[in-house]
């Protein structure tokens, strides 16, 4: 297999696979967006007089079979490309000759890879708010079928101040809408296009348009200078996964609630069969598996950005192969979330509080008797919550 960079020595299969580890199978869901940011880019070339209209015709339909091919599953990224740019230009240059070889005038991987993930993580971050919103339409729904239902509110633990099903699922849906608003604002960093910086110091002696990649790309604006393009490496990575680990920790603690409320102790909700486990070895028992795992997941989430942090926190400028690590944790933390997003709706059509088990404690009550004796008397308020807490004291 020829790479993008031989030049005659051998390589050991050893530093081959230390070296690509992971990115041959990680590079598998940048293939299409490569594939399309290639073809912009053959066609600025050819409209800047560096591409013939033939090799350009013949490098858009090369690329657009080969994609569509591996889209099919036809084809996959192994570990002998060493990584999907590899793939794309060698099986092109396979199938059309010469004119495969020509697409990489005035580029690098560095910007190929970053345009194909800054691509790729738009429909990630659109897809992502959309399954949030999603989650927060089944709490509305959820609030909806029990909109007389009374619950405690609870503070340390113990029963503190009424509350009602409707309020308790209308909180969490409102800081998920929120947070989908948050993912959406991480495309700010992602939507500048890398394409045409290269290595980071451009493409010397060539007339290439970086504004022309944009438009046909659709970013918003091109990243410049060409030096800024290595240094934002991580930022968008670090800022998704944050507010992905914000969104995890919202569904973490609705799930702590739900496990709470599931105890035979409380007993306020039935959780449906088709998202419980079994026991193997206690009969009588159902386990709220799905719900643990949402809670567990949580810690899972703040890893990813953590370790992406960590890899970037002290490089120099320039490109440097660790950023190529950052792709593991970025699109695990990616997944996890779009798994446990995918799944909750359906968990939440199926939950139902059991209004015959939910008892409130009569001194739940107790803030709103103090301030009910304020409007009525006239009093301070220390002097009400005194003459309460007394009063409930003596009972």
């Amino acid at each position: 297999m020829t790479r993008l960079w031989d030049k005659g020595a051998p390589l050991d299969e050893r530093v081959l696979r230390y070296t690509a580890g992971d990115d041959h199978a990680l590079d598998n869901r940048l293939v299409a967006y490569d594939a399309q940011a290639s073809i912009a880019h053959a066609e600025m070339l050819q409209a800047r007089g560096l591409l013939s209209a033939s090799d350009l015709a013949l490098i858009r339909t090369g690329l657009q079979d080969i994609a569509a091919e591996h889209a099919r599953g036809e084809w996959q990224v192994r570990l002998e490309h060493e990584d999907g740019q590899t793939a794309l230009e060698n099986l092109l240059t396979a199938r059309i000759g010469d004119a495969g070889k020509r697409v990489h005038l005035g580029r690098s991987r560095n910007d190929q890879v970053l345009t194909a993930l800054r691509l790729y993580l738009r429909d990630a971050i659109d897809l992502l708010a959309e399954k949030t919103v999603a989650v927060a339409d089944g709490l509305d729904e959820l609030g909806t079928r029990h909109i007389q239902q009374e619950l405690p509110g609870y503070t340390h633990m113990q029963q503190a101040m009424p509350s009602s099903v409707a309020l308790w699922a209308g909180g969490f849906a409102t800081e998920l809408r929120d947070d989908a608003q948050a993912l959406r604002q991480v495309t700010r960093r992602v939507d500048k296009n890398p394409l045409g910086s290269a290595a980071g110091y451009g493409s010397p002696n060539l007339p290439i348009d970086r504004e022309d990649t944009r438009r046909r790309l659709n970013f918003a604006s091109v990243h410049e200078p060409v030096t800024a393009v290595q240094l934002s490496r991580g930022k968008a990575e670090a800022q998704l996964l944050f507010e992905i680990s914000l969104v995890m920790q919202d569904v973490g603690r609705l799930a702590a609630d739900l496990l709470l409320f599931y105890t035979q102790e409380f007993a306020f909700v039935e959780l449906p069969e088709a998202f419980t486990t079994g026991s193997s070895i206690m009969p009588q028992k159902r386990n709220p598996d799905v719900f643990e795992l949402i809670r567990g997941r949580t810690g899972t989430a703040q890893a990813c950005l953590i370790e992406v942090m960590s890899i970037v926190a002290k490089l120099p400028s320039g490109y440097q192969r660790d950023l190529q690590l950052i792709k593991v944790p970025l699109f695990r933390g990616i997944d996890l979330c779009l798994d446990t997003l995918s799944i909750l709706p359906s968990a939440l059509a199926g939950i139902r509080f059991r209004q015959e088990k939910i008892r409130l404690d009569p001194s739940i009550h107790a803030a709103a008797q103090a301030n009910e004796l304020v409007v009525k008397e006239g009093i301070p308020f220390r002097e009400a919550y005194r003459r309460i807490g007394e009063q409930l004291k003596g009972k």
